[in-house]
């Protein structure tokens, strides 16, 4: 997912070490910040293999205005420029396969360069996502049916449903904006065709909370 995340934004415009590891915090958000640690060992990967390559602007000096503060005057900033077989690299990494959508940091970094895919490559992202979301949603609603351990375990459970119905209805709406712009003017309607009934929390509630047992002759 870095290579990915780098070919994605040096196909955008050139780009030195420092501004690639901004924008790559910005990406993938705070909680997987990239470290220079790894973005220079993914950066040397992809310029062995012919991916990207370094370009140094003979103007890009330290002394230059607009420098960062403590710059050795004369140093010269590597920028980094993503090549044709970069391209072609970044169209493979891309294409959604068989569970690269599993993966949340995955499905996020595939979903922010959508817009290099065509539109059934982003249908075909959209709904496999959902598909497994719908599979998740599912799932938890067959674990409620069984008895839980305290009331903890079963406020989790309830977040989780919260967040997969909120996730499932986003993408949906997602779906439905692609299928509209992919038909032909002047067609209208159509169904997603992936629909899977949603339990609503306070169903999941009901299902949830610890069954009482009658009193006796009752």
């Amino acid at each position: 997912m870095l290579e990915l995340a780098v070919l994605g934004l040096l196909k955008d415009q050139d780009l030195h070490g420092y501004e690639l590891k901004k924008r790559l915090s910005a990406l993938l958000g705070m909680e997987t910040a990239v470290s220079f640690g790894s973005l220079y060992p993914a950066l040397a990967k992809l310029e062995t293999a012919g991916a990207v390559e370094v370009v140094t602007p003979a103007s890009d000096t330290a002394g230059r205005s607009g420098a960062a503060p403590g710059a050795v005057a004369g140093r010269r900033r590597k920028v980094y420029r993503i090549t044709t077989s970069g391209v072609r690299l970044f169209d493979q990494l891309l294409a959604d396969g068989p569970g690269a959508t599993g993966d949340e940091r995955s499905f996020s970094v595939r979903l922010a360069f959508a817009r290099y895919l065509p539109t059934d490559g982003r249908l075909g992202l959209l709904q496999r996502r959902r598909a497994l979301v719908a599979e998740r949603l599912s799932q938890l609603a067959t674990r409620a049916k069984q008895p839980l351990r305290d009331r903890y375990v079963q406020l989790l459970a309830e977040h989780e449903h919260d967040s997969l119905s909120r996730d499932l209805a986003w993408l949906d709406r997602l779906i439905r904006e692609e299928q509209g712009a992919s038909r032909p003017a002047g067609q209208v309607g159509g169904a997603i065709g992936l629909g899977v009934p949603l339990a609503s929390t306070s169903q999941l509630r009901r299902r949830l909370a610890p069954k009482t047992l009658a009193p006796a002759g009752k």
